[in-house]
């Protein structure tokens, strides 16, 4: 397929006004500037030169110095302050040739002068190249203007890319901002949610363990106070029937022979020696129960809903007793020392029942680090322990210090062993809510302080410290 050849446009010819008073002269130029790409405009004097320069806007002005009226100098003058025609480039045209009439031309704006008598050559010659300039210099500003305008297209569009981007920065940072808002509340509404759940878990622990103590407690009470109370009788009775046996025999040494088959049967005289131990051995049963008994009740203290002033070495002893089982030797595991250092210390006005079971969790804690550590290094040259230590700060502040000599806790695991459900231990052993409800329990409940460090030389330490009284409870 073919295309029709797109036909260039002929140049417009270009504007030349020529300003002299001769006709010959202008009759000469004009002869020598006949050509398709020139235009001829003509004036005769200053004046008209400036009607003409107005109206046809030529691309250059060939202006004779001397004239009548206005003469060239003036006109020249005129023309580069009047708006529409300072631009024009103007030769002057003079037989005038001294220095100084080409420095006052000059200096005025012309361009170029043109000595007459006039020289054809030299008159094309210099018109042409200013004309070129001219159009060189239309065609740079041209480009210049279209340059300036994508200068400014460009410097526009910067702007709106600039104003674009700190849009989108803000923006950004306002979903930044939103974002970082909400994840603050999700964080907030989770630690929320986990703290209700152990409190949860805390309270039916708290009320399952206290009834089944307080259950346990009450049944074994009951029974073991009875057998207690007629041991004395027992043992009374036994008394006067050994006594009245030994009158009789005694008083009475001929007995028939099936009499003294039966003495010789049951061996009277063992059974006479043995039988005030048994029942004394009995009644130190009953003794060491009915201390259980107690100590169960110390521990569970569910009667204690409030604020009461206890002894808190009596909750430690009780916690001690009801690990007992743990503490003592088993198997090829030695018993574990029990270093108690206790202090001086008033009765504290808490919940004892939550204190115990902070005791309990931590002292629980501790001998199953210490059972672990035996089991990975053995007993041949170390021996588990617990230390116990407790101290008056001041006339308002306790301390508690529980300090092993396990394996230890790791310093990373200690900043989040209060967490809720962390755990060190193996997976099925552990809920990681024992340290947690302990934590709130001090640092909530008694505006206490709880906190886990290294033991030297090696070992875990935990320190309670709690006020002496509560001053927001309420005693019943």
């Amino acid at each position: 397929m073919r295309f029709p050849l797109k036909m260039q446009s002929k140049p417009e010819p270009q504007v030349v006004l020529i300003v002299d008073d001769s006709p010959t002269n202008i009759e000469i130029l004009s002869d020598c500037l006949n050509q398709p790409s020139f235009q001829i405009v003509v004036a005769r004097n200053g004046e008209h030169a400036l009607e003409q320069a107005i109206c046809h806007k030529p691309e250059l002005i060939l202006l004779d110095v001397v004239m009548p009226g206005i003469d060239g100098f003036e006109t020249c003058r005129q023309l580069k302050e009047h708006p529409d025609t300072h631009h024009i480039p103007i030769i002057f045209m003079t037989a005038l040739a001294d220095a100084e009439n080409k420095v006052k031309g000059l200096s005025l704006g012309a361009i170029d002068y043109v000595t007459k008598p006039f020289q054809y050559e030299e008159v094309l010659a210099r018109v042409k190249i200013q004309l070129q300039v001219q159009t060189l210099t239309k065609t740079l500003r041209s480009q210049n203007r279209l340059l300036q305008k994508e200068i400014d297209l460009r410097e526009q569009t910067e702007t709106k890319l600039l104003d674009a981007n700190n849009a989108l920065a803000e923006l950004n940072q306002q979903l930044e901002d939103r974002v970082a808002m909400r994840t603050g509340e999700l964080s907030k509404a989770l630690e929320d949610l986990q703290q209700t759940q152990v409190n949860m878990i805390q309270q039916e622990k708290l009320s399952a363990l206290g009834q089944l103590l307080a259950g346990v407690a009450h049944e074994i009470n009951n029974p073991v106070n009875f057998i207690h109370g007629n041991i004395l009788h027992a043992n009374a009775y036994t008394q006067d029937l050994l006594k009245l046996l030994s009158l009789y025999r005694r008083h009475h040494a001929k007995t028939t022979p099936e009499i003294e088959q039966e003495l010789q049967t049951i061996d009277i005289d063992f059974l006479s020696e043995d039988l005030p131990k048994l029942i004394s051995s009995m009644e130190i049963g009953t003794d060491r129960i009915r201390d259980i008994v107690l100590s169960l009740r110390i521990f569970s203290r569910l009667d204690e809903v409030k604020a009461k002033y206890v002894n808190l070495h009596e909750g430690i002893d009780s916690t001690l007793l009801i690990l007992n089982s743990r503490i003592k030797s088993s198997g090829s595991q030695p018993p574990v020392d029990i270093i108690k250092e206790y202090g001086d210390l008033p009765k504290i006005r808490c919940y004892a029942g939550q204190i115990n079971q902070v005791f309990m969790n931590i002292l629980s804690n501790a001998i199953d680090a210490l059972e672990g550590k035996g089991e990975l290094i053995g007993y041949d040259h170390w021996q588990p322990q617990i230390r116990i230590r407790t101290e008056l700060i001041d006339a308002e502040t306790v301390r508690i210090h529980l300090i092993d000599n396990g394996p230890g806790i790791p310093a990373d695991f200690r900043e989040k062993i209060f967490n809720p459900f962390f755990t060190t231990k193996p997976v099925g052993k552990g809920t990681g809510l024992g340290m947690s409800i302990s934590h709130g329990i001090v640092t909530e409940k008694h505006r206490g302080t709880l906190t886990c460090e290294h033991a030297d030389p090696e070992g875990t330490h935990f320190t309670i410290t709690i006020p002496v009284d509560q001053l927001d409870a309420i005693t019943i």
